[in-house]
């Protein structure tokens, strides 16, 4: 296979995968008293959090790749009319999330790590995890129809499940789990979409394989 320059920006996903983990990772290094057992990601690059700024240097390519992975994704199923419709319309949908998640996470940034949640920043930080969250289901969820439909999207509907699974394993157990461990089961959650990025970013550079038509 001969690869273009949208296949090789599918790497850009697995860049924005690896800058999220360095993130994940490190900052606590610069957030005294930290517990990732117990606290959330989102806490690590909270407006008042001592980590902030590290989490920005690490999380640099995080938004920006993960967005320019799955421009590139919808705009290459879309072009070579890869899977059904409903697989195409899962992918867009799940581009849309990306967009939604950069712009949105940037706009209304969290103020305060681990208080309770008061301001209308706070409050619209809220929103845009519910509408990132409605959108990642609603999205792995179609492509997990079309890979049962369709044997040569049925490995990405794989991909899919394996998502949606942890989205519902962090989603519940961030319920239903002692308050000292709200960190694990919520890194399920936070990993399930930058992962399913990556992944998706190899299949653009493998050019979804090589019957597709071209």
């Amino acid at each position: 296979m001969k690869r273009q320059l949208i296949n090789w920006l599918g790497l850009a996903g697995v860049l924005s995968f690896l800058s999220y983990t360095a993130a994940v990772v490190f900052s606590p290094m610069a957030y005294p008293g930290y517990n990732w057992i117990s606290q959330a990601v989102s806490d690590l690059s909270a407006e008042t959090a001592p980590s902030k700024m590290l989490w920005r240097q690490l999380a640099a390519l995080y938004g920006v790749g993960g967005e320019v992975c799955m421009t590139c994704v919808a705009v290459y199923v879309s072009e070579k009319k890869i899977g059904s419709r409903i697989f195409r319309i899962g992918i867009y949908l799940f581009a849309i999330m990306n967009l939604v998640s950069n712009v949105g996470y940037s706009m209304f940034p969290l103020i305060n790590s681990g208080n309770e949640i008061q301001s209308f920043q706070e409050i619209m930080h809220i929103v845009v995890t519910i509408a990132v969250v409605v959108l990642s289901i609603i999205s792995l969820v179609l492509l997990i129809i079309a890979g049962r439909k369709d044997q040569k999207t049925k490995g990405i509907g794989l991909w899919a499940m394996i998502a949606l699974g942890m989205m519902f394993i962090g989603a519940i157990g961030t319920n239903i789990a002692p308050a000292r461990y709200f960190g694990i089961v919520e890194r399920f959650s936070v990993f399930a979409a930058v992962g399913f990025t990556a992944i998706l970013g190899l299949y653009l550079f493998n050019g979804f394989g090589r019957n597709w038509r071209q």
